[in-house]
């Protein structure tokens, strides 16, 4: 693996190979090693939303009906706006952004050295906080989990300039420089999530600054929610639906919001 070429490229066209030249390897995990507890919590959100897959009759608030909406407009095909619009709706439905100063952006660009030239990287949502970044979403554009291999070098490397972004942002404000960071990442495929914990280290930071291969692997969680035929979660069709996926999905972004700090 050390004699893999590396070149400067931009987040977007990350591969496995960039995986493989840097080190980096994505392990499927169960819900007691990701989350260290084999039970989830109950979802802060509204049980209109957690007891119905379609709108009920009657008086909803607007983000209930938002929801809804929204998920219906997936049910035979879904745009890329239409699945930013969701993440960026589902984040607020759980309270990511309660209680704190912090925003959730959409399409926010940032950059990193590679091979000693600045690429760029370009996170479909993200939450920032402080001017810090906190969690990285990328949408799966090809629509299926056969495909995760192909969006998730994207992620890794929005990871690695959202930590060098974050690092600059610290020594502006007169912070220490940090030398690791875990960041917590999400791709969505239509309806279907898929959670990532991506340590990101200095060490690493600096070797894709340098083309070097690092001696250390880093090992890349990946999470998917535990719902009846997995296989087929994040195919079309699937995802939030039915019930019971939604209502286990929507119990694994309460669960990962733990991790979801500066």
């Amino acid at each position: 693996m050390a004699n893999l070429i590396r070149l400067a490229k931009s987040g977007s066209d990350w591969t496995m190979n960039e995986l493989l030249a840097f080190n980096i390897q994505v392990v499927p995990a169960n819900t007691t090693v990701f989350f260290g507890n084999p039970e989830l919590p109950q979802p802060s959100i509204s049980p209109m939303i957690l007891d119905n897959l379609q709108m009920p009759d009657g008086d909803i608030l607007d983000d209930e009906q938002d929801f809804f909406l929204h998920l219906s407009s997936m049910e035979s095909g879904f745009e890329e706006s239409t699945v930013d619009d969701f993440a960026s709706l589902l984040l607020c439905l759980l309270k990511y952004n309660s209680g704190r100063q912090c925003m959730i952006c959409s399409r926010k660009e940032i950059s990193f050295i590679m091979a000693g030239q600045w690429v760029d990287a370009k996170t479909d949502i993200c939450i920032i906080e402080d001017g810090l970044f906190i969690l990285l979403v990328q949408e799966d554009k090809h629509q299926g989990q056969a495909y995760l291999h192909n969006i998730e070098p994207q992620l890794v490397a929005e990871a690695i300039a959202a930590f060098h972004q974050n690092n600059r942002n610290r020594r502006l404000a007169g912070l220490p420089e940090l030398t690791y960071k875990l960041m917590p990442g999400i791709v969505m495929i239509g309806t279907a999530v898929v959670f990532y914990l991506i340590p990101v280290t200095k060490t690493l930071e600096v070797a894709i600054t340098m083309a070097s291969y690092p001696a250390d692997e880093t090992i890349v969680f990946q999470f998917i929610p535990p719902v009846p035929d997995s296989a087929h979660y994040g195919n079309h069709g699937k995802g939030m639906r039915p019930l019971e996926n939604q209502r286990i999905v929507l119990q694994c972004l309460e669960a990962f919001k733990k991790f979801v700090v500066l």
